[in-house]
């Protein structure tokens, strides 16, 4: 496959970073008031999971004070998501890393991806924890350290052009995916996870992903051959047409499996040559065919 050039994924940064003033431009000074200083707080508190902390700035005393008028007798407790840190996710990062995890530009899109924005606000505070959590229809977010591994596998320290994914689920792992590789194509079977996915991607505007609904046994031919295919569920074998569909040279990494699973890594040598690898044990949910 020939390789594109590619200004995919945008950085995080980018939807927050201001734009740049031009020299000597006119920009009237902001006066306080409570409503402003409300609504300065409120668009602080949805953007600050994203925000870079060099580029935060204490309130002036006028905005406080205005903040306090404004601020109704006994407020509400902000949302667990909205206090996760970057130091935390950092964490997790180094976590990854003393696991055995070493390709820097895998762990850097871990860091990059807030995961506390893929899951329920009750479970925030678990959020950069190194577990699997529940996402709703019998599936899960699978853990931190297994999805760096997978991807790091797959990617083998090379390019990645196309990369296809099988299970969606929340969307975590095809917005990690989408650091690494220049376009990324993910399908879910389940129709509320799908659209689950697209509400929690729509944010961070990441243009190189594109959400399929489908049966991802199928897989999607009409745009393969694949550098790179990764399952987020485990059969028993790997289906025949994802093998077909994975060009040569390019490498597919699936949980294979009934009640004890393992990572297999298939590599396309040939038209008909696969070759097969046993890494590691995992756990997975199980694949599925058909919609619903």
């Amino acid at each position: 496959m020939k390789e594109k050039n590619s200004n995919f994924p945008l950085p995080l940064s980018s939807l927050t970073r201001p734009a740049e003033r031009k020299p000597g431009a006119y920009s009237p000074a902001p006066v306080a008031t409570p409503q402003t200083a409300t609504r300065n707080a409120a668009r602080t508190a949805v953007l600050a999971p994203y925000a870079s902390p060099t580029m935060r700035a204490a309130p002036s005393k006028s905005h406080s004070e205005a903040l306090q008028r404004a601020q109704p007798a006994t407020p509400s407790a902000p949302r667990p998501d909205l206090m996760v840190s970057d130091a935390i996710r950092r964490q997790m990062v180094n976590r990854v890393a003393k696991q055995g995890v070493q390709d820097q530009l895998v762990l850097a899109a871990l860091e990059r991806v807030p995961r506390h924005a893929f899951i329920e606000p009750a479970l925030s505070a678990q959020a950069y924890i190194d577990a699997s959590l529940p996402i709703g229809h019998h599936q899960t977010i699978s853990q931190p350290y297994i999805v760096a591994r997978m991807i790091e596998v797959m990617r083998n320290g090379g390019k990645l052009g196309r990369v296809l994914e099988i299970g969606t689920g929340c969307g975590y792992q095809a917005a990690v995916l989408a650091c690494v590789a220049q376009e990324v194509f993910s399908i879910e079977r389940i129709k509320p996870l799908h659209e689950l996915a697209k509400s929690n991607l729509r944010p961070l505007r990441i243009s190189n992903l594109r959400l399929h609904y489908g049966d991802g046994m199928l897989g999607l031919p009409q745009v393969a051959p694949f550098d790179g295919i990764i399952l987020a569920a485990a059969g028993l074998e790997v289906p025949r047409a994802l093998l077909e569909q994975l060009a040569i040279g390019g490498r597919l990494v699936a949980p294979v499996g009934a009640q004890v699973q393992h990572l297999q890594l298939i590599t396309r040598r040939g038209k008909a040559d696969w070759m097969s690898e046993t890494l590691e044990a995992c756990h997975f949910v199980p694949l599925r065919p058909g919609t619903v």
